[in-house]
């Protein structure tokens, strides 16, 4: 049992939105890619928000939540979801 295998269970309800679908769908490598690079352009950006805000002003809260919630899926189907995730996430049927 590997390390992705231990931490899937902490992320299964994320996965399971994602996973759940039946039917074909279409995969691509690069969609994991890019999926990856999206979410660490979200996580940044994110980062950036909360270090101009100062982690003090309350108006920033919204964004640094939008931009760290769609990194964080983004990492988590990237790097632990299934190729029918990363498809159902693209759209890709």
């Amino acid at each position: 049992m590997g390390i992705k295998d231990s931490i899937r269970p902490v992320f299964r309800p994320i996965l399971n939105l994602f996973e759940s679908s039946e039917g074909p769908y279409s995969y691509k490598p690069s969609h994991r890619v890019i999926l990856l690079v999206m979410g660490f352009l979200f996580s940044s950006l994110a980062a950036a928000v909360l270090v101009v805000s100062g982690g003090t002003e309350i108006g920033y809260i919204l964004p640094i939540v939008i931009f760290g919630g769609t990194g964080l899926v983004s990492f988590v189907v990237g790097f632990l979801g299934t190729d029918r995730a990363v498809a159902k996430i693209w759209g890709s049927r």
